[in-house]
């Protein structure tokens, strides 16, 4: 699992009430959800998995640090908040016997196909399952890491490369071919730096000249961003070029808003609980 990590002085950066009835409370939540970010370019919409891609990537060199071991189940955990936003799956209700976000299993709310295609065969997958899945299993079958034989259909293939083609065809980035001694690499540099440039903006902003210190006050989607970059390690990516003193307070508030117990936060917002429970399995892997 990934921690923020701190810079001293010019350091050298490193990896560092009554219940309503579900149909009326369904509906207020998919309005909640389906309220897009006013920041959010009118000209390319961008998954949240692109865009977590899209701050992991080195600009020039066109793919994400070698050393990043946590991307991969990262843009997974994007993929469930995604179609949760997108109304398509939801957890199931509270139980006496299952509270816990943990405990709770992933259900499908509508099987209408998003037009993208890693959605749309995770959506086929959640609907194919004979018995139902947590957020955790989804995750790890979604990267294929089980030791069920059975389960390894789940898994889904050549994810980074799908999400940066993707990119590619929104004019995002670019495709080259690049010699690493031994073997040939395809690589995406990216090609149009104000996209990516606003994602950081809007992200840097969110901590400091928007800080709002409420997640529920925030929008859904710039507190999945967060949650997601920093469970792909790559929330460094985002706030390292901030001068020390404003770096060191977006990553303290960053802390604290992640160390919030996504338990309680989710019993606060019914909309938001996909977030939080993605973020719970990422702090107990």
């Amino acid at each position: 699992m990934t921690t923020l990590t701190h810079r001293g002085r010019r350091a050298e950066l490193g990896r560092n009430s009554d219940k309503k009835p579900d149909s009326e409370e369904d509906a207020a939540v998919d309005r909640d959800l389906n309220d897009e970010d006013p920041d959010d370019s009118k000209d390319i919409r961008l998954t949240l998995m692109e865009e977590v891609l899209l701050l992991g990537l080195k600009d020039k060199e066109g793919y994400t640090s070698f050393w990043n071991d946590c991307i991969s189940s990262g843009l997974r955990g994007g993929i469930l908040i995604e179609l949760a936003l997108r109304g398509r799956i939801r957890l199931e209700p509270l139980s006496i016997r299952k509270k816990r976000l943990l405990e709770r299993k992933v259900l499908l709310k509508s099987d209408t196909p998003t037009g993208d295609v890693l959605l749309d065969e995770t959506l086929r997958h959640i609907k194919a399952t004979e018995s139902a899945e947590t957020v955790q299993t989804w995750i790890e079958l979604l990267t294929g890491e089980t030791w069920n034989p059975f389960k390894l259909q789940y898994q889904l293939r050549n994810v980074r490369e799908r999400i940066a083609k993707a990119l590619v065809e929104k004019g995002i980035l670019t495709t080259e071919k690049q010699n690493f001694l031994l073997f040939d690499m395809t690589t995406h540099p990216v090609s149009n730096a104000t996209e990516k440039q606003r994602l950081v903006k809007k992200l840097q902003e969110s901590m400091l000249e928007r800080w709002i210190n409420d997640p529920h006050r925030m929008d859904r989607r710039t507190l999945a961003l967060l949650v997601l970059a920093h469970s792909s390690d790559v929330l460094e990516n985002v706030f390292a070029s901030l001068a020390d003193d404003k770096y060191d307070v977006a990553m303290n508030r960053t802390k604290d808003l992640l160390d919030m117990d996504p338990e309680v936060e989710a019993a606060k917002a019914r909309g938001a609980e996909m977030i939080w429970a993605v973020l719970a399995a990422f702090n107990k892997s």
